[in-house]
């Protein structure tokens, strides 16, 4: 009777406990989009590091932002260059393999908007702002929270437009 107690008790607590300590190490789209609008170079190194130890399928989408983010806050400008280029070939290869995904747009828009000049990364800020006007209310929940208030900053994305 005691072994069916520490087995039921064991089995109760792992309900409780497991799932805490997996999610922990998990990708959470929230803190992400946190992340995203902090920029903060530990906090985008440490979700660079979650997503390395995930499979969710939007992994390189999101690490490619993260790494054009973190291009901004380096020191020298071949580290710049170095972590933008690498960013940018896994946003856009994301977006080329879902062309239709208005989460990656909207990744790619906020790092249009606020790119250097320089790296000439600005053709797809219409398009891609008209897609997110489009298909808004489609988007998942944390994802319109996300675009929301990336738009009270923005000059392209407005939220008085996402509402209608």
């Amino acid at each position: 009777m005691k072994l069916h107690l520490s087995f039921l008790l064991f089995i109760v607590c792992q309900g409780f406990v497991g799932p805490a300590n997996r999610q922990s190490k998990g990708f959470d789209k929230r803190v992400f989009y946190q992340v995203m609008a902090s920029g903060k170079a530990g906090e985008i190194n440490a979700q660079l590091s979650v997503l390395g130890e995930s499979a969710i399928p939007e992994k390189e989408a999101y690490e490619g932002a993260l790494l054009m983010k973190k291009a901004g806050l380096a020191a020298r400008a071949k580290d710049k260059l170095k972590l933008f280029k690498s960013g940018y070939v896994k946003l856009e290869t994301s977006i080329a393999r879902d062309s239709s995904n208005i989460e990656y747009r909207f990744l790619r828009l906020a790092i249009q908007e606020h790119a250097p000049k320089i790296v000439n990364y600005n053709k797809d800020l219409k398009k891609d702002s008209q897609d997110i006007y489009l298909y808004f209310s489609h988007s998942a929940p944390v994802v319109q929270k996300a675009i929301l208030e990336y738009s009270k900053n923005s000059k392209i994305l407005h939220s008085k437009d996402l509402n209608e």
